[in-house]
């Protein structure tokens, strides 16, 4: 697959999601390793989402959520399921949008650079297996848009990543 980056500077930020849901759908079609997968995903969407520091996947184990395939600087390795964003969008079961990450109690700060953050989680089945983080260095930076799509993003991915 070929991103070019040209093009994606050109374009608004539905149709940038639009081509990132284009990728995703062709990258669940082509590949079958759930490492190999994530770690593409991770890669359009730091690609394709402005204003991203760090997107990424945490796989859910029993012991926690662990640090899987991610685009961005050095990241916390293991989360507990009791602090953070991500560990809300594990035990809500549902996305969780941070507009600014200092109010939320309880945050864990990987890079300082990060104000606010989004968190999808991903199913198999009716099992939790990862959840993409995106973090961004902006307050507020997800909006009703980014909501809806990687909502839809979640539902692509769902019943693909077998962990």
């Amino acid at each position: 697959m070929n991103i070019d980056l040209n093009k994606i500077a050109g374009l608004d930020d539905e149709k940038c999601l639009d081509e990132l849901i284009n990728f995703i759908r062709v990258q669940v079609s082509d590949e079958e390793n759930p490492i190999a997968l994530m770690a593409n995903v991770s890669a359009f969407i730091k690609a394709y989402v402005r204003d991203l520091n760090w997107a990424g996947f945490y796989i859910v184990r029993d012991e926690g959520l662990i640090l899987g395939p991610f685009q961005g600087l050095p990241a916390c390795t293991r989360l507990s399921f009791d602090k953070g964003v991500c560990a809300k969008a594990y035990r809500d079961r549902e996305i969780v949008k941070v507009d600014d990450v200092g109010e939320f109690k309880d945050h864990i700060v990987c890079d300082s650079n990060s104000k606010s953050e989004l968190v999808i989680p991903i199913f198999n089945e009716e099992d939790l297996v990862c959840l993409i983080d995106l973090d961004s260095p902006k307050p507020a930076r997800f909006t009703e848009l980014e909501l809806e799509k990687f909502r839809e993003i979640g539902q692509i991915l769902e019943n693909t990543i077998y962990l």
